[in-house]
């Protein structure tokens, strides 16, 4: 064990480690170094150290990058954390992370582990403790412990809007990286359908196909077997006396073509749900 006294060995294996963790450092690497818990104190008191968690210390000075804080964080937590959620997506690219100049939101900080692990919740970020993390679902990027692309994908869906989530799956897309087993979110593009989709959710009716081509024309909502469409209609959509007369020719095509389309207004989505769902329950069961 090198001499806590030959300064030059210490430090330099100081040195080394916090460059390969964004200038972050552990409790237990320092002294596996040859740095004694009164010489940890020491440095703490003349500012070589920086506690940023319990048994995790800043090398330097305490002005970290976003992948110093997110480090400390996962070290914090133990050989078992990773880093997750809104954070891994940061890290990973999918969404875009803090400034360091921005205000420090460390509580922010997601991290997830093993729900068998005796971690002990922490101040500075959110701990997730997960039945369903294996370590498949476990890489490392920056040499940070973080979840892989799929995994991380799929931990936002509770947190993001559809179309927070849709753009994140996108930009993985663009990144080329992968995303196995994520089921995109459903592709709508306003809030009325976005209200629409959670009625349906919430009144238990069987899943609609979304932004669907037919012939020449994308349809807000269909149950293809019933050959039912359901268009959402906001007050945007009045805008002009072409907008209702295109809407009436394509109404009939559809019919044509053997649909029967609904159409339903903001105030029926969000005040008559109940009938709404009613209505098309009985022409999606055959009843109407």
């Amino acid at each position: 064990m090198p001499d806590e006294h030959d300064k030059s060995g210490p430090d330099v294996a100081i040195a080394a480690i916090a460059a390969r963790q964004h200038g972050v450092i552990t409790r237990a690497e320092l002294v596996l170094v040859g740095v004694s818990k009164s010489a940890i104190s020491d440095r703490v008191y003349a500012g070589r150290l920086h506690r940023i968690h319990r048994g995790v210390y800043a090398v330097g000075h305490r002005n970290l990058s976003n992948e110093g804080k997110w480090m400390a964080a996962v070290l914090a937590c133990g050989e078992s954390a990773v880093l997750s959620h809104t954070s891994a997506a940061e890290l990973w690219g999918i969404r875009r992370p803090r400034r360091p100049s921005e205000p420090d939101k460390s509580a922010a900080i997601h991290i997830t582990v093993p729900i068998a692990s005796g971690r002990r919740r922490r101040r500075g970020f959110t701990l997730h403790r997960s039945s369903t993390l294996i370590a498949g679902h476990c890489t490392r990027r920056n040499g940070i412990p973080v979840t892989n692309p799929g995994r991380t994908l799929a931990d936002l869906r509770p947190l993001l809007s559809p179309a927070q989530l849709a753009a994140a799956i996108r930009e993985a897309e663009f990144l080329g990286l992968p995303r196995a087993g994520v089921r995109p979110p459903d592709p709508v593009r306003s809030e009325l359908e976005q209200l629409f989709l959670a009625l349906c959710r919430r009144q238990r009716l069987p899943r609609p196909g979304v932004n669907v081509r037919i012939d020449r024309y994308e349809v807000d909502f269909i149950w293809a077997d019933a050959r039912l469409i359901v268009e959402v209609d906001g007050w945007e959509s009045h805008r002009s006396r072409s907008a209702f007369e295109e809407d009436r020719a394509r109404d009939a095509r559809l019919s044509v073509l053997g649909y029967r389309v609904l159409r339903f207004t903001w105030r029926q989505v969000t005040d008559d749900g109940a009938g709404v769902a009613k209505t098309i329950r009985a022409l999606v069961q055959g009843d109407g």
